[in-house]
């Protein structure tokens, strides 16, 4: 496949290897309820709505949404139990990609690492922020900037193998992860960039392989080819750089929300690392953004399909 360089050339592209089904726990959440259907009209996904009939229906119909164009599964139980019918309903193979809707991610997650009935896949589970950003010409991944807080070695390790399998599935063939910190030199005192490094090096020995890393960069020199030859940066990644990793959760956390509210950009967000790919989104985040990570999802499980 063509590499996607837009989030609107990834709903195109999720038309084209969907539908897919969602099973959504705690579904009586008025914005997802509105994605999903945004997807459902788009010929993107399905949805399999779990939690409260009643309520889901109640809030549906405020919007003039069918629910006959949904499978609902009511349960009353509370946000563990619907959680973890959700949760089933995708390890037993009835859907592609899981959801969150009106539940605490604590509880979310709880369900999704359920040992008899979770997604558990033996990776560590990270997030991922994609976004669009007006004048370049490639969409970014920001990992993680929601999950793991003060990633070792090890972790950051998991954390950009998670996101390189996503960034195949954009179609991007070899990956340019730029490992940030707030320098491009190492400094004993600074341990991001000894992390960068060591990252580096794995990966010219192939202890991390499918990609390019380089670090450690900072943010300028790894997104603008200008800077990174202003400051004499010469790598295959400098300027170029299709995923950022993050040093930690509030490095992230900024950066992503940085983008989203100064700059033009579409944003999608999902949890890597399970089985199947999961929606996580924010009740901040608009209707297109939870839609826009739909689409992401199930390019992901296309690609997971295809292995």
């Amino acid at each position: 496949m063509k590499q996607l360089r837009t989030l609107s050339e990834l709903q195109s592209y999720a038309r084209e290897v969907g539908p897919m089904t969602i099973s959504v726990a705690c579904a009586e959440d008025a914005e997802v309820i509105e994605a999903v259907e945004m997807a459902r009209r788009d010929g993107i996904a399905n949805a399999i709505l779990v939690g409260n009939a009643d309520k889901i229906r109640q809030l549906a119909g405020s919007m003039s949404i069918d629910t006959d164009k949904f499978e609902i599964l009511d349960e009353k139980g509370g946000e563990s139990a619907a959680s973890l019918k959700a949760v089933e309903i995708v390890s037993s193979g009835r859907a592609d990609i899981l959801m969150k809707g009106m539940v605490q991610t604590a509880n979310f997650l709880r369900a999704v690492l359920n040992k008899e009935k979770g997604l558990r896949s033996g990776s560590l589970i990270s997030h991922v922020y994609i976004h669009e950003i007006e004048k370049y010409d490639r969409i970014f991944f920001i990992s993680d900037p929601a999950f793991n807080m003060y990633p070792d070695l090890n972790a950051k390790v998991s954390i950009v193998e998670n996101v390189i399998k996503l960034a195949k599935a954009f179609g991007v063939e070899t990956p340019k992860v730029a490992v940030l910190a707030a320098v491009e030199v190492v400094n004993p005192d600074m341990p991001p960039t000894q992390d960068a490094a060591i990252l580096t090096q794995m990966n010219r020995r192939r202890q991390i392989k499918g990609c390019v890393i380089d670090g450690p960069l900072a943010l300028d020199n790894a997104v603008s080819p200008e800077s990174a030859k202003h400051k004499g940066v010469e790598s295959e990644v400098a300027g170029y750089a299709d995923i950022l990793l993050v040093p930690d959760i509030e490095a992230g956390n900024i950066l992503a929300k940085s983008i989203i509210y100064f700059a033009r950009s579409k944003t999608a967000g999902l949890v890597l690392g399970a089985k199947s790919p999961i929606v996580l989104t924010s009740r901040a985040d608009s209707s297109e953004t939870k839609m826009l990570s739909i689409a992401s999802a199930v390019a992901m499980a296309a690609h997971q399909k295809k292995k």
